[in-house]
C-alpha cells in the first residue's frame, strides 16, 4: 500500500524541500520508488530533482482544478525511481479558481485516486503556509512529517502546525498521524541549536526522530546539480544522515 507523507511546517527555510527530496533518494537508496508532489508554487523541489518547472505547460494546478491527466503531467527525473507531480507560479492562483467547489480541502487525494502507476511512497513538498495547498496536503496524507530548524521560534512553528494538524484530523482526515518532528539545520557546536532540540525531545520524545539533520554545504551543492544528495555524494555527512532517516522510519512500519 502506497504511504503518503506530507513534510510540513508554515515556517520558511526549516528544510522541508530538502527533506522532501532526500528522503525520496534515500527511500530509492532502499528499493523504494517515489512519487513527489510539489505544492508550492516556488516549484523549488523541481528544480531540486533536475526539471525547471517554470517552463512547464501543465502543472498540478491543473490537476487541481480538473484540467488534466495526473498520469500524463507526471514527470521521471534523471533521478530513476523517483518521478515529479510539478508546481509554478500558476499554483499560486489556485484560490481564484476553484470558488464555489464544495470540498475544497480534497482537490489532491480526489487526484491522486486516479494514479495509474503504483509508488512506494508520495511525499508531498508543502509550502510555508498553513492555507488551501497546505491543507489539502493534510488531507491526502496518512502521516506528516515536521522539520524543526534549530533557532529561536521554533517551539511557536511547532505549535501552530500542531494546532492545524489537530483540526485536520478532526474535521477532515481522521487518520492522518504525526510521523515525526526531524530536528534540521543541527550543529552540536551551537549551544542554541542543542538546547531546542532537548526542548522538542523533552515535549515530543517519542515522535522526535533520533535522526537530526546537519548543516552540510553538500546538501545545497546536492540541489543545485538537481539530485537528491544520497546520489550525488553518498559520503557526506548529510546524506547518511537521511539515509538514517529513512532506516529509522522504515524500521517502524
Amino acid at each position: 500500500m502506497t504511504k503518503i507523507i506530507a513534510v510540513a511546517n508554515q515556517k520558511g527555510g526549516v528544510g522541508k524541500t530538502t527533506t522532501a527530496i532526500s528522503l525520496a533518494g534515500a527511500f530509492v537508496h532502499f528499493g523504494k520508488t517515489c512519487l513527489l508532489i510539489d505544492m508550492d508554487p516556488q516549484g523549488n523541489c523541481g528544480r531540486g530533482v533536475g526539471i525547471d518547472s517554470t517552463t512547464l505547460k501543465n502543472t498540478i494546478m491543473d490537476i487541481l482544478v480538473g484540467n488534466g491527466d495526473i498520469n500524463k503531467i507526471i514527470r521521471k527525473t534523471q533521478t530513476p525511481n523517483i518521478d515529479l507531480l510539478p508546481a509554478n507560479l500558476k499554483l499560486a492562483m489556485i484560490e481564484s479558481h476553484i470558488q464555489g467547489v464544495a470540498q475544497p480541502f480534497y482537490l489532491l487525494k480526489n487526484a491522486l485516486n486516479n494514479l495509474t502507476k503504483s509508488y512506494d511512497y508520495i511525499i508531498i513538498d508543502c509550502p510555508p503556509s498553513l492555507g488551501l495547498l497546505c491543507l489539502n496536503a493534510l488531507c491526502a496524507a496518512n502521516s506528516v512529517l515536521i522539520p524543526v530548524q534549530c533557532e529561536y521560534f521554533a517551539l511557536e512553528a511547532v505549535a501552530q502546525i500542531l494546532s492545524t494538524i489537530s483540526k485536520v484530523q478532526s474535521k477532515y482526515n481522521k487518520n492522518l498521524e504525526i510521523l515525526g518532528f526531524l530536528m534540521t539545520m543541527y550543529d552540536a557546536r551551537v549551544r542554541l541549536a542543542t538546547e531546542v532540540t532537548s526542548e522538542i525531545r523533552g515535549l515530543f520524545q517519542e515522535k522526535t526522530f533520533n535522526t537530526e539533520i546537519p548543516r552540510n554545504v553538500s546538501i545545497a551543492e546536492a540541489a543545485a546539480r538537481g539530485k537528491p544528495i544520497i546520489f550525488f555524494r553518498p559520503s557526506a555527512t548529510g546524506s547518511q544522515a537521511y539515509i538514517s532517516l529513512a532506516k529509522e522510519i522504515l524500521s517502524n512500519e
